[in-house]
């Protein structure tokens, strides 16, 4: 390795930057396992930013020229020397560095470039709204981004690092039909790098996402196909060692997809990622549940006394051998008195009181047993009604009770006393009772069908529109309950948003419970492979408006989630047929909720910290408070600016005046203050009031993504 060493630092001094990626293999290289799952991890990616203006300092590409063949240009990446104008155009000069060392040079119009961030350079995001509905009143706003995922979810560690309570995602399958693209290329069935591509893909994604989930209680739900279950398994465990993990298998289609040589595929995979003191809990179902669900559970659940299972006989727990005298009544049996811990022999002999018969805890095979609870929590029992007897039969009875979780439902209302039998024990109501339960992990769910859940419910929200696959709606509102039920505050993220079904599941779990539960989307405008060719026929190219408008994000998932919150179709018509299985309604009635459409942009660091970016900053400052209410947009003539849930502060000289703005109008969550004085800052943040999270602007900010860029150097 010395003799390695050497060699790059002579290579350093020549070109750095190639030293630099050699040593990145290098180091990975020496970190890779002996045992588990090892991959290449492969040049880190870029993404190509259309529509973007050309600056100097930036990387870009050529693009072809309209009509013509991608294969017709160089895809190398080129950085900006110098921007002029020339005839009433804008040309760029152009340099690289060759494999040989040496500098290229090279000019082309700016319209003829397209701007490239490589992943492993710093970026510093600003989001453009570019549209919201708003049908929630009050209510947090659900978000959508349009982006490339990778940089979003570095926006996202500005604004909800550590504070996401849920991750679904969809990620390609990886099935070699071209629905993916590596660094802007397509990753069909021929590449020998498939595997390695899309698991260097999801690797990095994955280690950022761990950043944003609550280490102490959320949970990262991923669904798969058997093409990557198995490496996608190995790398959760990797990633995540601390978590539980289970894999649920799912039905998504009774009569299955096709499979060459090999059985037709009906389901897919769900894993589950289960971080700190998170798990599943027991929740009310559809009644399509039933063929998992214990039937017992639509009702109290009555305990025979007399233990059976694990330490069923008397000297196992000899203090809960002792008898229960009853009395027999023309009604049949009634509860007289609990005797003492009958210890010795001789108990047969034991008188009981005048007119009652002894009950003990004999097996039917005639051996010593033992009750289940001690003689005076049976007591107690026989008080409240929480324990009963059977049939009498020979002056011989059973006796049931009921455990702990059975009678704090009676306790908590759950099943109302109606009345109570002879021998004193409670008659419950149990008609508007729904039982709660967790279902095993093999799921065949009818709601879960990705044609009649998906397809078809897709169609009926964009009548003229098509997405290949969309996931059943009911199969991921049923995989978020588990884990969010109880948690009607909680913000949940998908980063592979695809046609947005997420977004429209939280949006329906809100309206079953009257939750204010957030939802995070984050989908790129790409454009189907077979679509492209019949658009660059045209002449068209990325970034023009009739190419974006055909987008995933702008032709399916902004007008799906509009749809489904309005009731209409982009056509203005409401929309035909009903919500099945869980909280059904007509789906022309919309669901109550607010929802904010953004395209995300690269700024300057420049502009940014001297505050001539706040317009595009702005949004993000609102989305770290909360996403609710007013948004601070422009910068404030007064210094200040005060919102709903946050405020910022702009200029040092107003702080005495905002500081006790702050104190009369209370629900403040975020304190953002303007200022290159780290003094400054933290004296007007001892004033302010208790319970304020104080953010520093824009060293927070520019820190926060410098620092990200640092981190995916490998």
């Amino acid at each position: 390795m010395s003799r390695l060493k050497n060699l790059l630092r002579e290579l350093e001094k020549s070109n750095p930057r190639l030293a630099g990626d050699i040593q990145r293999e290098v180091t990975t290289l020496g970190d890779r396992r002996a045992f588990g799952l090892n991959f290449e991890r492969h040049t880190p990616e870029s993404v190509e930013l259309p529509g973007r203006p050309i600056r100097r300092g930036d990387k870009v590409r050529f693009l072809a020229e309209r009509g013509g063949s991608l294969s017709s240009v160089d895809h190398e990446l080129w950085r900006v020397v110098r921007v002029a104008k020339s005839a009433n155009q804008r040309i760029a000069e152009l340099a690289r560095q060759g494999e040989d060392g040496d500098f290229e040079q090279a000019t082309r119009e700016v319209e003829n470039l397209v701007a490239v961030a490589e992943f492993r350079d710093p970026i510093y995001p600003g989001l453009i709204s570019t549209g919201r509905v708003e049908c929630g009143g009050e209510r947090p706003f659900h978000t959508v981004i349009n982006s490339e995922n990778y940089h979003a979810l570095e926006v996202l560690l500005y604004t909800h690092e550590g504070a996401i309570d849920a991750i679904y995602i969809d990620p390609p399958y990886n099935t070699g039909a071209k629905d993916w693209k590596y660094n802007n290329d397509y990753v069909d069935g021929e590449d020998q790098y498939r595997h390695s591509k899309w698991l260097a893909m999801m690797e990095r994604r994955l280690s950022l996402a761990k950043r944003l989930l609550n280490p102490d209680d959320s949970v990262l739900v991923v669904t798969i196909d058997e093409k990557e279950y198995l490496r996608l398994g190995l790398l959760l465990n990797q990633m995540f060692p601390a978590a539980r993990i289970q894999m649920i298998s799912t039905v998504i289609s009774a009569t299955g997809s096709s499979r060459s040589s090999a059985f037709g595929r009906t389901d897919e995979y769900l894993f589950f990622v289960m971080n700190g003191l998170a798990g599943p809990s027991p929740v009310s179902l559809p009644t399509e549940w039933k063929i998992v669900k214990d039937s017992r559970a639509s009702k109290l659940r009555w305990s025979e006394l007399l233990r059976s299972g694990s330490n069923p006989r008397r000297e196992d727990r000899p203090n809960q051998f002792y008898p229960v005298f009853v009395k027999e009544t023309s009604n049949g049996p009634e509860f007289h008195s609990v005797g003492d811990t009958f210890f010795g022999s001789g108990w047969a002999d034991l008188r009981p009181p005048d007119g009652c018969v002894s009950v003990w805890p004999i097996r039917s095979d005639g051996s010593e047993g033992n009750w289940q609870i001690s003689s005076a929590a049976l007591e107690r029992a026989i008080d409240k009604g929480f324990a009963r007897l059977g049939r009498w039969r020979e002056s011989e009875t059973t006796i049931s009770y009921l455990g702990r979780g059975e009678q704090a439902k009676v306790e908590s209302g759950t099943f109302p006393i109606v009345d109570r039998r002879h021998d004193g024990s409670i008659v419950e109501d149990a008609s508007d009772y729904a039982p709660t339960f967790l279902p095993g992990t093999q799921w065949r769910i009818p709601s879960h069908n990705a044609q009649q859940g998906g397809t078809n419910l897709l169609k009926a929200l964009l009548p003229d529109r098509k997405f290949p696959f969309p996931k059943s709606l009911f199969a991921v509102e049923d995989a978020l309950r588990f884990f969010v039920a109880n948690k009607p505050n909680a913000t949940v993220l998908d980063f592979f948003a695809g046609s947005g079904t997420t977004a429209h599941a939280v949006a329906r779990l809100n309206r079953i419970d009257g939750g204010t539960r957030q939802c995070i989307l984050v989908t790129n405008n790409e454009v189907s492979a077979d679509e492209q060719k019949a658009l660059r026929a045209k002449g068209l190219r990325p970034g023009d408006p009739e190419w974006e408008a055909l987008g995933i994000c702008e032709f399916i998932t902004k007008p799906r989630i509009e749809a489904a919150i309005t009731g209409k179709t982009p056509g203005g018509e409401p929309i035909k047929g009903d919500y099945k299985f869980t909280d059904e309604f007509p789906m022309a009635d919309g669901i109550e909720g607010n929802v904010e459409f953004f395209n995300m942009t690269y700024e300057s660091s420049l502009t940014v910290a001297h505050n001539r970016s706040f317009e595009r900053i702005a949004p993000l400052l609102w989305m770290r408070a909360g996403s609710q209410g007013r948004r601070i947009e422009t910068v404030s003539e007064t210094g200040f600016d005060v919102a709903d849930v946050y405020s910022v502060l702009f200029e040092i000289d107003g702080a005495e005046e905002w500081v006790k703005s702050l104190v009369d109008v209370g629900n403040q969550r975020v304190a953002f203050i303007v200022s290159d004085d780290e003094r400054a800052f933290q004296a007007i943040c001892r004033e302010l009031p208790a319970g304020i999270e104080t953010v520093r602007l824009y060293s927070s900010y520019l820190t926060n993504f410098e620092i990200n860029a640092r981190a995916d150097q490998t």
